[in-house]
């Protein structure tokens, strides 16, 4: 673990294990924190964030463009590192997700200089009220394994343009990939006490670091279920919450049908469908809903499972066997209910591990399935119909989830009218549900259960501080 400017082992001395899930192999032990752990790292943190807080605005620059180019030349290594522990496909995948991590990291870099502030006009003429951005202070950081560059990227580099210090929890199933990125900072010459990294159980040391007072803020990226846990455990604190994600994605009878399906399936099976924003729950026209349904099929059938070292590769394994368990649930409770899987529905057979679940395409969903109420993360793309407008509005605003919605048409009228009437934060127009850059706001809509503020860019980098108002007296 990373604590003080130090790698250390925990206090304990215990240690968990990271295993490859495409082999099944072990190829680390990682040290498994306890809270003392974490109450170590908050007080490293406290002490940081003196250092980082009277850092100038283009220092913390010039400090977040060094790690960006650290983890440029590392490239190479991180990805195969990323490829080992998460499962993702290297050569399609991987490699992009370090690209993504580094342009984080010099996006908040140019961001952070040019964030005005305004001077406001007031009644008294002998006043001038005036705001300035000020840092939160120590902020408490959990991360997924789905993307763990990337999503630990969208805190941290935001996190340390705004002036904060963090107590870092990476998932423990992509640690030594948070150990990695950790280094990445540490070689930039990230002060002692910024960045802490503590490695373990979300339930010990990420639960320590929530509830912990010495933490001024929290960052997380993860499931619903856990998200409201912590935002019990940490009652009263500034919250940036990324949570769950379950579509819908709509598409109307005058789509492009195959610009829909190549788009749709990249939502789909795109990281094995490991991703919020995945495409989970398809709303299909009845006019066009078998044609479109046949040519996911078909892409379905072109994607290659394999080894994810394999430049062929287009799908790895699933990272952990409890969401390969769920993957299972799900596609059994449809068949339950009357849906009809096409392709897929279970493990694929013949490969390194048990954690490969194959491309999955399941039509007669009904909203009564889980595909339809749960985010099931998997490589899925279950398909329901529609026949009016207003029936898609309806069955997308039956739903819990918050996050991300697509919609395919060629009408422009149509596209609007859905965009403006469909709760989701984001809404893509004739493009995957996945399209996103790290400068573009990201989140979910109130009333659902999608989160709590927006990532990205800017937006982050103001979620992550004070604005403090100054008047000052001119008599």
């Amino acid at each position: 673990m990373f604590i003080g400017g130090k790698w250390v082992d925990s206090v304990s001395g215990t240690y968990m294990i990271s295993v490859n899930p495409a082999t099944g192999q072990q190829i680390a032990s990682i040290p498994e924190g306890g809270r003392e752990d974490a109450q170590l790292a908050i007080r490293a943190a406290r002490q940081g964030f003196e250092q980082i807080s009277r850092m100038s605005i283009w220092d913390r620059s010039k400090l977040l463009v060094s790690i960006g180019q650290v983890i440029t030349r590392r490239r190479e290594e991180l990805a195969r590192v990323l490829t080992m522990e998460q499962g993702k496909p290297y050569y399609s995948e991987a490699l992009d997700e370090i690209d993504g991590t580094a342009i984080a990291f010099a996006d908040a870099a140019e961001q952070i200089k040019w964030m005005e502030t305004s001077v406001i006009p007031v009644q008294d003429p002998n006043k001038r009220v005036l705001t300035i951005h000020q840092p939160k202070g120590v902020y408490a950081v959990i991360t997924p394994w789905n993307f763990p560059f990337m999503v630990a990227a969208e805190y941290l580099a935001p996190g340390l343009a705004a002036g904060n210090a963090i107590v870092w929890v990476p998932a423990p199933t992509t640690s030594l990939c948070a150990i990695r990125l950790a280094e990445c900072l540490e070689e930039a010459g990230v002060p002692d006490g910024v960045l802490n990294l503590v490695t373990g159980k979300g339930s010990v040391v990420g639960d320590e670091i929530v509830a912990n007072p010495g933490t001024d803020a929290i960052g997380f990226t993860g499931s619903t279920a856990t998200g409201h846990q912590i935002a019990v455990r940490g009652v009263g604190k500034p919250m940036l919450l990324e949570l769950g994600g379950n579509g819908p994605t709509i598409v109307l009878k005058d789509a492009d049908l195959d610009h829909a399906a190549r788009m749709i399936a990249s939502g789909c099976f795109y990281n094995a469908g490991q991703v919020c924003s995945a495409t989970e729950r398809i709303l299909a026209h009845r006019d066009v809903h078998d044609e479109l349904v046949a040519k996911l099929v078909n892409h379905a059938k072109e994607l290659i499972l394999g080894d994810p070292f394999d430049p062929r590769t287009r799908m790895g394994p699933l990272n952990n066997e409890p969401v390969t368990m769920k993957n299972e649930l799900h596609a059994k409770d449809c068949l339950e209910k009357g849906a009809k899987i096409l392709i897929g529905g279970k493990r694929a057979s013949n490969q390194s591990s048990d954690l490969f679940f194959e491309p999955t395409v399941i039509v007669g969903v009904t909203e009564d399935c889980l595909y339809n109420k749960e985010e099931t993360f998997g490589p899925v793309a279950p398909v329901m119909s529609f026949s009016t407008h207003a029936e898609a509005l309806e069955i997308a605003a039956r739903n819990e989830w918050g996050l991300v919605s697509s919609v395919f048409t060629s009408n422009v009228k149509d596209a609007m009218y859905f965009a403006e009437n469909i709760k989701t934060g984001i809404v893509n127009i004739n493009d995957s549900s996945n399209y996103w850059e790290s400068h573009v706001p990201f989140g979910g809509v109130a009333g659902k259960a999608s989160g709590v503020g927006r990532i990205g860019g800017k937006y982050s980098i103001r979620e992550m501080s004070d604005l403090k108002t100054i008047a000052l007296d001119l008599r």
